[in-house]
């Protein structure tokens, strides 16, 4: 995107995927609004990023919310809009969250929980980000961030499964419905990601999936924004509703014998 004071709206900001996002825009000339439900660790973030921002001539600002609850969405975009004054031009929808537990044992409530903050809040992002961009008829791009369960199931992550699944279909609709507006809709799908939360799902999560990784790596944040911003740049204008696997190959490969 060439135009000036490009402005980007990260969800989940306050950490991992999302604050690692929101970093490396700052430091290819993006202005950020941080948005994230925990407002403490949002409003630490911004203050952590803050001298970066300012060296550079870019505006931050840390906004809390529930990207599950409509209202909550359109107060951000608004506050968005009055504090930069101009709507996003980039959306990325990583907010997201999970539950571990076999099916026959989820709730009802942590499935609905689930779903209302990845897909829902997917959805209602998407929709106020493009009301806002048609009615300035400033086009834009929006990533969703998905997972590689996207396409294969994970053992008990029945919700965040279906959640994800559901992510990578939406991001095809709304490139379908919102191409004739020159808004581009994309999807990545990170494999093993080291952050705080991954760390503390297995003993040595490194060497738990590197070995399982064609690449013999586990991947960072820093390689999903780096994904982030090869579908934000200028040559990837005819790229959408598309998902792009960053995980060394990690899904590629079918389950094969050993000894085959």
């Amino acid at each position: 995107m060439t135009k000036d004071n490009k402005l980007a709206l990260v969800t989940g900001a306050a950490g991992g995927i999302g604050s690692g996002i929101a970093q490396t825009l700052i430091q290819n000339g993006w202005n950020v609004a941080l948005n994230d439900l925990d407002s403490a660790s949002v409003t630490a973030l911004k203050d952590e990023l803050k001298k970066e921002a300012t060296k550079a001539g870019l505006r931050l600002e840390a906004i809390s919310g529930d990207v599950s609850k409509e209202e909550d969405v359109e107060l951000a975009f608004e506050t968005i809009t009055d504090r930069f004054q101009t709507a996003p031009d980039l959306l990325i929808n990583n907010a997201g969250i999970q539950t571990w537990k076999p099916l026959l044992e989820l709730t009802l409530k942590e499935w609905e929980r689930t779903l209302a903050t990845n897909l829902t809040g997917c959805f209602l992002n998407t929709r106020c980000f493009a009301q806002h961009a048609i009615k300035n008829n400033q086009g834009g791009a929006i990533i969703n961030i998905g997972s590689g369960c996207n396409k294969l199931a994970f053992p008990q992550l029945v919700d965040y499964n279906a959640s994800k699944g559901g992510i990578e279909m939406l991001t095809k609709a709304a490139a379908l419905e919102l191409g004739p507006y020159n808004i581009r809709v994309n999807c990545i799908a990170p494999g093993a990601i080291e952050t705080p939360r991954t760390k503390s799902e297995a003993g040595d999560y490194q060497a738990s999936w590197s070995r399982l990784t064609p690449l013999r790596r586990i991947g960072l944040p820093s390689d999903v924004a780096a994904a982030v911003l090869l579908l934000v740049d200028d040559s990837a204008t005819f790229i959408s509703g598309q998902t792009l696997g960053v995980d060394g190959g990690l899904f590629a490969q079918a389950i094969w014998p050993e000894n085959y």
